[in-house]
Formats: C-alpha cells, sequence, structure tokens
C-alpha cells in the first residue's frame, strides 16, 4: 500500500494510488485490511485506469463489530467520503461492500448524508442474509428471545453470553440487529416479498448498481433458490446489473480473476464519462 492516511485518533484508511477518483471497499463482519483475496490484483487493476482503491478501518472492523451498528459504520464513511473530497480533491467514489458491507452501503444510501452525492456507483459483493444463514445454528432461538428481552428492560447496549458469538463480544441490539426477523441488518432474506425487499432496497435505484452472488456462497443456506433471489435483489434496486459467479464462494477466493473482471468492467463503465459532478 503506497499512503496512509489518517482520518482521526480512530479511523484510518490506506489508499493505493494518487487519483482523483477511488473505489471505496467495505467489508464484512471480522473484516479488515485485504480482507478478501481479489483486492491486491484489484488495486493493480484500478491502477491501471487511474482509480485508487481505498481501504479503511471502522470501529467495527476485525472484532468490533459487536459494539457497533450501521448506523456507525454510515457516520464514518461519511467522515471518510467528506475526507476525501477536502483533503484528496476526489471527483467521486464507487462503493464496493463485501457481505455485510453491503448492509453499511444501502444503509448509508438511505441516509441522504451530504456526501453521498460523491458516490457515483455501488457493487453488493455476496448481499447475504445474516438472520437465514444464523438460523441455522444451535441456540440463536433462543438467545434472540434473550436479546429481545435485554432490548426490551433498556439493556440493548450490554453484551450478551459469550456462547451467543464466540468470535466476539456483542450487545444485545446488534446480535437481534444481526439474527431476529426484521432487524436492522436484515435486508437480503429470501423470505421477504417483493414489496418488503423494495422497501428496504428501493432507494438503491437512484445509484447505479451492481451485485455480484456467489452460486457457491457457503452462507445462504441451500433451501434459499440464489438465482431466484438474485433476481429479486436487483429488481427491488430498480434493475441493479446482475453477475452471476458459479461456484464462487462467499468471498470469491476461488474466483478472484472473475470478480477483478466483472468489477472494473462495472467501474470502467460508470467512471467519469457522464457523470455530473455534484460539486460545481
Amino acid at each position: 500500500m503506497e499512503e496512509e492516511e489518517e482520518m482521526s485518533s480512530l479511523l484510518v484508511a490506506f489508499k493505493t494510488g494518487d487519483y482523483k477518483q477511488q473505489v471505496i471497499f467495505i467489508g464484512g463482519l471480522t473484516d479488515g485490511f485485504l480482507a478478501t483475496d481479489y483486492l491486491e490484483p484489484l488495486a493493480i487493476a484500478l491502477d491501471k485506469e487511474k482509480w485508487s482503491l481505498v481501504q479503511f478501518l471502522l470501529s467495527s472492523s476485525y472484532s468490533g463489530y459487536g459494539t457497533s451498528s450501521l448506523r456507525q459504520d454510515a457516520t464514518e464513511l461519511d467522515r471518510l467520503i467528506s475526507y476525501l473530497i477536502n483533503k484528496e480533491d476526489s471527483e467521486g467514489v464507487v462503493l464496493l461492500g463485501h457481505s455485510t458491507g453491503c448492509q453499511d452501503i444501502v444503509y448509508y444510501m438511505r441516509t441522504n448524508a451530504a456526501c453521498s452525492r460523491a458516490v457515483r456507483a455501488a457493487i453488493l459483493q455476496a448481499p447475504v442474509s445474516d438472520r437465514e444463514y444464523k438460523a441455522t445454528l444451535p441456540d440463536t432461538a433462543s438467545m434472540i428471545d434473550l436479546a429481545s428481552n435485554m432490548i426490551s428492560e433498556g439493556r440493548e447496549s450490554e453484551l450478551m453470553p459469550r456462547e451467543a458469538n464466540p468470535d466476539a463480544p456483542i450487545t444485545a441490539f446488534r446480535y437481534h440487529s444481526l439474527c431476529a426477523y426484521n432487524g436492522e441488518d436484515d435486508l437480503f432474506s429470501s423470505d421477504f416479498s417483493d414489496d418488503q425487499l423494495k422497501q428496504r432496497l428501493g432507494h438503491m435505484s437512484n445509484t447505479p448498481c451492481q451485485v455480484i452472488f456467489s452460486m457457491g456462497d457457503e452462507y445462504v443456506p441451500d433451501y434459499v433458490d440464489k438465482k431466484a433471489l438474485v433476481d429479486r435483489l436487483c429488481r427491488a434496486m430498480g434493475g441493479a446489473e446482475k453477475v452471476e459467479i458459479e461456484h464462487g464462494n462467499h468471498s470469491l477466493s476461488n474466483r478472484v480473476a472473475e470478480a477483478v473482471e466483472a468489477i472494473m468492467s462495472f467501474v470502467k463503465r460508470e467512471g467519469p464519462s457522464g457523470w455530473d459532478d455534484p460539486w460545481n
């Protein structure tokens, strides 16, 4: 990584290349720098097209996700984009989300924050339902009940028992958000009606979007019809571009070249040409 920029005492981002347009990568739960295998070759490919790749550490990165929220992620993303505009003279950004990073993008674009006008396009790679995956694990139902009770008692910011989430400390609010029906993070579930998906995703129709879905995603339960789900997600987003990666796993570590090709094709099409600068 060529350059390190400090956003504040808490937020640090790494940027490859020194260009006026940036792809911002937003990882999923437990992710940090170089979270997916396609990021390094993607940075090289973007550099050839005079784009920078920006990776930054949210306070929810690594094991911090359990005590954070989509709202906090959106606030920090807005600060990063503001920094790129005001300090780096950015001409616009493309948001690239992986896994729960897709929820971050959808939530952020709904906030209508001033800096969201600088978002030229969005890419959702592996937008899957944490709720549907968690439902396949033992004890999830009883832990959702516990989280609901804690929230009703005003204890939403208190930590759940360790067995609820062995990977990291997690508050009742974030557990409920990820695991309960209609939780804040529950945006891509296959059991939602078309109207419910549109309520959650319809605002994305104002932004050029690409959905990259791994047809071998290990975090999507076997009963889910992946082809039907990705069609419905794209339709709910107002006709987002669909990319199906056959046999691809969740992080596309087994389909790196296909991932880079799909992302680059979209970025080049949604780049400077034909884009109206919202700041002028």
